[in-house]
Formats: structure tokens, C-alpha cells, sequence
């Protein structure tokens, strides 16, 4: 995973430390490598720590190829799915888990198609523009990211619902992804409902290992950060995911050093709930900035285009150059981006 992954970050950036000039050959990223990668790991780690009981090597081999969830989740563990290889009735035809799967697919597909694609028309031009060097006004610099934040969630939603359902055409259940995180309170609750698989393997295998809340506040304030960043990482090698993971860590510091403070377990109703689940989102957009940009000069333009701190010249974006992409907030048919959730 480091070496097709991350050799190449590693060598620019010691090249612009260093100012050396070493270069290596492009190495091209094999399909699904942190989806397979992840559940090897897993389950070396649980054979260490003797909590393994499936060893049928026919069955290994199918959990870790399992191809419908290795483009973009769910991250699979081996005591979901190992277990299910052994039944007879997973190999037969079963026209009810066909049925079910296929609607699940179809709605996972009208997420992709008719929800994400129709908002990337509106997030596209304006990062696009960014990325070119634009200075997004507020109006657009909101549209842009907050269109974005709908994107993703209904693009990789679509993927994983996508996922379960072809799964589900084979007689195999998946994990549940997703539950509904945009409508969650607060960021702790964020990350119990997005991409649920990988917050578990990250809590697990990462967080638990490092020790988790049982050596201290000061040191697990410091566990949620590097567990975070590690995680940021994940999505891709670059500054800009470091940094998403970065904040995402600090929220989640924020939102635990509250809770301590104020002897609450997160829970509230009324206008409490309605207040915390639209803080909790604007952070969450805010944060898919960088996610998004395509590097970090054009998400601190964004964000700056975020709170109207930049150029004078009305509500609309500057072009970087005369003939540079002009937006006016219509909806305009681009190509679409290729810096989706999980392949970048």
C-alpha cells in the first residue's frame, strides 16, 4: 500500500525539502488496492490475536477478490463475510435476494445518476475555476461547496447502496454504509453514520491499538488526531487529505473536550437538535473543501471565498484570466470530475 500508494507523494515532498531531483517511474495504482489491502490487514491482525475462526483458503481468497465493494466500500471484514461462503444456499438462485438487490441497485444508480451527477454540474465549475486560480465570491464559493457535500454523499452513497445490492443478487449481505450523517448532532455522531465501515476499522485497528480513551484525556486527544490524519491519508496521497483528516480530528477533540466539559452525552431535542445538526454540517462542508480542491492554494481560496474575504468586485467569481471560466450561478454541463470519494 505504501508503494503503489504513497511513493511517489513521499518523493516530491522529500524533493522539495531536500531540493534534490530523484524521480521514479509513475507507478500506476492498482484497482481497489486500500479496499483489499484493508481487510488483509484485518485479518492478519485477528489471526494474531487468535480471534479467527474461518481458515478455508478458497474462502479467504473470495472475501478478499469480493468484487462489488472493492471500487468504493464497504470495507469488509472477514467475520461477515467468511462465515456466509460456507453456506449452500449462498451458491444457489434465490428470487427474493435477486429482487431485493436489484431495487437496492436501482436506487443506489438514481442516487449516482440523477442526484450526484446533477449536483457535480454546479460544484464542478466552480472548483474548476478555483483550480485555475479564480477568487470565488460568497454566493458561488458557498454553491460550490455546498453542492459538492451533496455530491459526494449521493455519489458514494449510490456506490455503496450499488454495492450491497448486486451483493445481495449473489446471496451475500454487506454492511450497512451509511445512516443518514448529514442529519446528524454533532461530528461524533458524523462519524457513527458516514462511511460506517471505515470508522469501525479505523476505531479498531487503529484508534483501540493506540490505546483509545484508556490512557488519559491529554492521550486520547492525541489518539482521535493521528487516527484522523492516518485516515485522511487513506482517501489519498496529498497535503489536501492530511488536511481534511486534520480537522475532522480537531472536531472530533472539540466535540469529546464539550461533552467533558459539560457532563453531556450528546444527546438533545427541540431546537438544541435542529441547532447542532446544522453546525454539525457547516463544518462538515467546510471541511470538504480540501477534500475536493486540488491542492491547498485553491481550498484556502475557496474558503476565503467562504467568509467574502475576497476581491471587491461584487457577488461573483473573478475569472483568472480574460479567457478563463466566468460563472453566474446557472447551471452549466461539465465534464465530470474524476476526484471522486475513494479514487483519487
Amino acid at each position: 500500500l505504501i508503494y503503489f500508494k504513497y511513493a511517489n507523494f513521499f518523493v516530491d515532498n522529500l524533493n522539495q525539502l531536500t531540493g534534490s531531483a530523484w524521480t521514479m517511474a509513475m507507478v500506476i495504482l492498482p484497482l481497489g488496492i486500500s479496499f483489499f489491502t484493508f481487510t488483509q490487514i484485518a485479518f492478519l491482525v485477528d489471526t494474531y490475536q487468535g480471534k479467527v475462526k474461518e481458515f478455508n483458503f478458497v474462502h479467504y481468497a473470495l472475501f478478499v477478490t469480493y468484487f462489488p465493494h472493492l471500487i468504493a466500500g464497504p470495507v469488509l471484514h472477514h467475520k461477515q463475510m467468511m462465515p456466509q461462503f460456507r453456506h449452500h444456499d449462498t451458491y444457489g438462485i434465490s428470487l427474493e435476494n435477486f429482487n431485493i438487490g436489484l431495487t437496492i441497485f436501482i436506487i443506489g444508480l438514481a442516487k449516482k445518476v440523477l442526484l450526484a451527477d446533477q449536483f457535480a454540474l454546479y460544484a464542478n465549475p466552480v472548483f474548476n475555476a478555483v483550480a485555475l486560480g479564480g477568487e470565488p465570491k460568497l454566493v458561488e464559493a458557498w454553491i460550490g461547496a455546498l453542492a459538492y457535500a451533496l455530491q459526494l454523499y449521493f455519489d458514494f452513497s449510490g456506490y455503496s447502496d450499488m454495492a450491497i445490492g448486486l451483493s445481495r443478487m449473489f446471496n451475500v449481505k454487506l454492511p450497512l454504509n451509511f445512516d443518514s450523517p448529514y442529519k446528524a448532532p454533532n461530528i461524533i455522531e458524523f462519524w457513527r453514520r458516514w462511511h460506517m465501515t471505515l470508522s469501525t476499522f479505523l476505531r479498531d485497528y487503529l484508534y483501540v491499538p493506540l490505546g483509545g480513551s484508556r490512557k488519559g484525556v491529554p492521550r486520547r486527544y492525541a489518539n482521535l488526531m493521528l487516527t484522523m490524519l492516518l485516515g485522511g491519508l487513506w482517501h489519498g496521497a496529498g497535503w489536501t487529505f492530511v488536511l481534511w483528516g486534520g480537522l475532522h480530528g480537531a472536531y472530533l477533540v472539540i466535540n469529546h473536550g464539550w461533552r467533558k466539559l459539560t457532563g453531556s452525552d450528546g444527546s438533545a431535542t427541540g431546537w438544541r437538535a435542529m441547532a447542532g445538526i446544522g453546525l454539525t454540517f457547516v463544518v462538515v462542508v467546510v471541511a470538504w473543501v480540501p477534500f475536493r480542491a486540488p491542492d491547498l492554494d485553491a481550498a484556502l481560496r475557496m474558503w476565503a471565498g467562504m467568509v467574502g474575504a475576497m476581491t471587491k468586485s461584487g457577488w461573483l467569481m473573478v475569472p483568472p484570466k480574460k479567457d478563463g471560466p466566468r460563472l453566474r450561478g446557472r447551471k452549466r454541463k461539465v465534464q465530470q470530475s474524476d476526484a471522486q470519494f475513494g479514487q483519487r
